[in-house]
């Protein structure tokens, strides 16, 4: 049975099909990127679970040296954010201590200071009573402008 045209022209298509079928492996997948597991962390945690359970593949694969980069962003990414917390929770509880002491000193000051209108009227001549000291002690009664009595009736020469 002598060849055709049309018979070798089958006969290379089916062979040329067989062998790009038979030759061709399926593709590899791109590993995953660190980016990539950050956002899916069902991935991440699948991957870290699957590099777990199998050393070798944990030491060679790149989508385990990915998944550990990206454990290790997300643990920075979480302690910086708890560092901020923790700093505004100081600062607000700082605030709020700043705030009780100044309402405890403006107290203070409210407790001990002299309001000039509300204390007592006290006289201002206090004439009276170093009089009644003196004429009981037999002294001559001091005078309005704190000249004895006897020195004020006297003339100067």
């Amino acid at each position: 049975m002598p060849l055709t045209p049309r018979k070798s022209l089958r006969f290379i298509l089916l062979a040329a099909v067989l062998a790009g079928g038979a030759g061709c492996q399926p593709a590899h997948a791109p590993p995953v990127t660190v980016t990539d597991l950050m956002d899916d962390k069902v991935m991440l945690d699948g991957v870290i679970m699957k590099c777990n359970s199998n050393a070798e593949m944990a030491r060679a694969d790149v989508t385990c040296a990915n998944a550990r980069t990206a454990l290790e962003r997300i643990a920075a990414q979480n302690e910086a954010a708890t560092i901020a917390q923790r700093q505004a929770e100081f600062e607000r509880s700082r605030e709020r201590l700043r705030l009780a002491q100044e309402r405890e000193r403006l107290q203070q000051e409210a407790a001990t200071k002299v309001d000039p209108y509300a204390l007592p009227v006290i006289p201002v001549d206090p004439a009276p009573a170093a009089a009644a000291a003196a004429t009981a002690t037999g002294a001559p009664a001091p005078q309005a402008n704190g000249a004895p009595a006897a020195a004020q009736g006297q003339a100067k020469p």
